[in-house]
């Protein structure tokens, strides 16, 4: 199934939650991205620029005690889910007031607290943990619901299979979430997969499946919102594909222009998602540019005071090498 339709109109309070989550992603990124063309040592960084739109639309029909799992691009979901930048920028600096107390760096980012139980750098993993959370909120009866977010490039992983395949048979409350950005690092989504729409598997699986614009915010919303609806009611998983595209190389090594065009990149800025949500609510009348520019002017403040934090914060003590490791008992 393809979305079309945005109805009804998110509350304002909604809207305004949802301008800020991009925007803070975007400048959160974009920031990063310039510290580390000039040197910054954090490693590899997968960007999300211009994807903004699925992981904040999605978690904008989450509840807060809700879960995502998530990928090596997971800046975006955490920062959606609502995980501090103070501490995300600390952890990707190597700092002991990170989130992982600086031992984990950019692709494992983990913040229980807002419900985001982790960044994972394997490929289509972040399903299985979801499994885990599903699982335990069907047995436990809480009413929790999880978003687990994968690309296209996992989406023929085996263990994305298998998890797809339990959460059916369980019915677990997960969404599954497959941002299908068109490159699986260099490799062309049409080259890898046969079918048009990625969404059609989940007939396959007994689950609906269904395709959305993934650079129009309310439209993910909107299906996100009848999806977990869906699994709250104990009715089982849902499969979203989120059609997006990211601006930058699929880390911070990688240079795009060697598999993609000018012109193809210049097609989907002009399709920017913020951009288009700002013309959709003041259009509407439903928000207005000043409102958004305070909070574009916000999120910049609030960025400045990430990178103050991290710069300013120690590095962790020796001492900090043996703790928080786990070790099976033989």
């Amino acid at each position: 199934m393809v979305a079309t339709e945005v109805r009804p109109t998110p509350t304002r309070e909604r809207l305004l939650f949802m301008y800020d989550r991009m925007t803070l992603i975007r400048e959160f990124e974009e920031r990063l991205k310039r510290l580390v063309d000039t040197g910054l040592p954090i490693g590899a960084a997968h960007y999300y620029s211009g994807e903004e739109a699925v992981a904040v639309g999605t978690c904008a029909a989450l509840e807060p005690n809700d879960w995502i799992s998530s990928t090596h691009r997971g800046h975006g979901h955490c920062i959606a889910k609502g995980v501090d930048v103070r501490p995300m920028m600390a952890e990707l600096y190597g700092k002991v007031t990170g989130t992982n107390r600086g031992k984990g760096g950019s692709m494992h980012i983990t913040d229980i607290s807002v419900g985001m139980i982790g960044v994972n750098p394997i490929l289509g993993m972040g399903t299985t943990h979801a499994i885990g959370s599903g699982l335990s909120a069907k047995v436990l009866k809480n009413g929790r619901v999880t978003a687990s977010f994968y690309g296209e490039g996992a989406s023929s992983i085996g263990a994305v299979h298998e998890s797809l395949n339990l959460a059916a048979i369980w019915k677990l409350p997960i969404v599954f979430v497959c941002e299908n950005n068109r490159y699986a690092q260099s490799t062309p989504v049409e080259y890898a997969i046969a079918i048009e729409n990625i969404a059609d598997r989940a007939q396959g699986y007994g689950m609906p499946g269904v395709v959305v614009d993934g650079q129009d915010c309310l439209a993910v919303y909107e299906v996100a919102r009848v999806a977990v609806q869906r699994a709250r009611r104990g009715e089982g998983p849902t499969l979203i594909e989120c059609k997006t595209y990211r601006y930058h190389g699929h880390a911070s090594s990688d240079d795009p222009r060697r598999y993609r065009t000018a012109e193809e990149e210049q097609y989907y800025r002009d399709r920017d998602c913020i951009k288009r949500f700002r013309e959709q609510v003041t259009g509407r009348g439903l928000l207005s540019a000043a409102e958004l520019d305070q909070i574009d002017a916000r999120n910049s403040a609030l960025i400045d005071e990430a990178i103050k934090f991290a710069e300013e914060s120690p590095l962790p003590d020796l001492a900090e090498l043996t703790t928080d490791v786990y070790v099976p008992e033989r």
